[in-house]
């Protein structure tokens, strides 16, 4: 290779995917690697819960099961959050920029509420996470579950600034995915908890 042809190449411009489209990208990989050890953390909590409730003596809970005035609508609520957020990307993929917005800010709103109302929900409790081991796990893998939906909010925050920026296209919308991808694995362990915490004590 001649040094003119050598000095051409070295001055063109490498040509990196800045923003990849493809959701097999690194970005997307990423969020799964987190879900997959996030699931983990709740998996050792719930198996924490049911190996206290095999082996208790007396009553699980101790206190009866958790009442379900607050957390059965507060359920509804979350999960209409995620059908939302699938509204408003498949909007997106069809180039709806205003659809896009939308369902970002309804399940921001949602999720918002999700966490007020558990907050409520702890204060009407008859325990606390000292009271007893059944206590510590309760307010645990709640409160886990509640942090991870904050995560989640300033996720949406940060798409929905870029959302309203126009920064998204029905070809390039992967931050978006990533988004949701995470919240409806936050929803679904939340239906997972709901069930262990306060439906399977009501079976027994």
């Amino acid at each position: 290779m001649s040094t003119a042809s050598g000095d051409a190449l070295a001055a063109q411009p490498f040509d990196l995917p800045v923003s990849p489209a493809d959701h097999r990208s690194p970005g997307w990989w990423a969020m799964i690697f987190v879900i997959v050890t996030e699931s983990a953390f709740f998996a050792y909590f719930l198996f924490s819960y049911f190996y206290l409730a095999s082996m208790a003596q007396g009553a699980w809970p101790p206190q009866g099961p958790p009442s379900l005035r607050l957390a059965l609508p507060n359920t509804i609520i979350l999960l209409t959050s995620s059908v939302a957020l699938r509204w408003g990307e498949v909007g997106i993929r069809r180039g709806s920029q205003r659809r896009l917005r939308a369902g970002l800010l309804t399940t921001f709103l949602l999720g918002a509420a999700f966490l007020v109302i558990q907050s409520i929900e702890y204060g009407h409790q008859h325990f606390t996470p000292a009271t007893d081991a059944y206590g510590s796990l309760f307010f645990s893998i709640t409160g886990f579950h509640g942090a991870h939906v904050a995560v989640g909010l300033l996720m949406n925050l940060v798409v929905q600034l870029r959302a309203w920026l126009g920064n998204f296209s029905a070809e390039r919308h992967l931050a978006v995915r990533n988004a949701a991808l995470y919240w409806h694995f936050v929803d679904a362990v939340w239906i997972v908890v709901f069930i262990s915490l306060y439906l399977s004590p009501r079976w027994g």
